[in-house]
C-alpha cells in the first residue's frame, strides 16, 4: 500500500494520480502499487511538479515497521520532519 500526502496538488498531477490512487481527502492519495509503478509515479511527479510542490510518501516495505517514509520537496505548512531512531523512521510532534 502507498499513501501520498501532498502540500497542494496541481490539477494535472491530481488527474494523473487518480489513475492509481483514490483520494479519500484532498491531497491524500491511497493505492496499492508494485515497486516499479511506485518508482514511475514518483518520477512523474518530480518531473512535472512545480518546485514548491512537496509530498510525503508512506509505502509498504519489508522492514521491522512494515513501511518506509520518503519526503520529496518542501515540508509544507506542518514543518514536521521525519527522523530515524535506532533504525525506526518516526515523525516527532512538538510539545504543546
Amino acid at each position: 500500500m502507498t499513501v501520498l500526502v501532498a502540500n497542494d496538488v496541481p490539477p494535472a498531477i491530481r488527474g494523473h494520480l487518480k489513475r492509481w490512487f483514490i483520494e479519500p481527502r484532498p491531497n491524500v492519495f491511497v493505492g496499492t502499487l508494485n515497486v516499479r509503478t511506485h518508482q514511475k509515479v514518483i518520477e512523474f511527479i518530480l518531473r512535472n511538479a512545480p518546485p514548491e510542490f512537496g509530498f510525503l510518501s508512506i509505502s509498504s516495505h519489508p522492514n521491522s515497521q512494515g513501511y518506509v517514509i520518503e519526503r520529496f520537496g518542501p515540508q509544507g505548512s506542518t514543518g514536521r520532519e521525519e527522523i530515524e531512531l535506532s533504525g525506526l523512521q518516526l515523525i516527532p510532534e512538538a510539545k504543546a
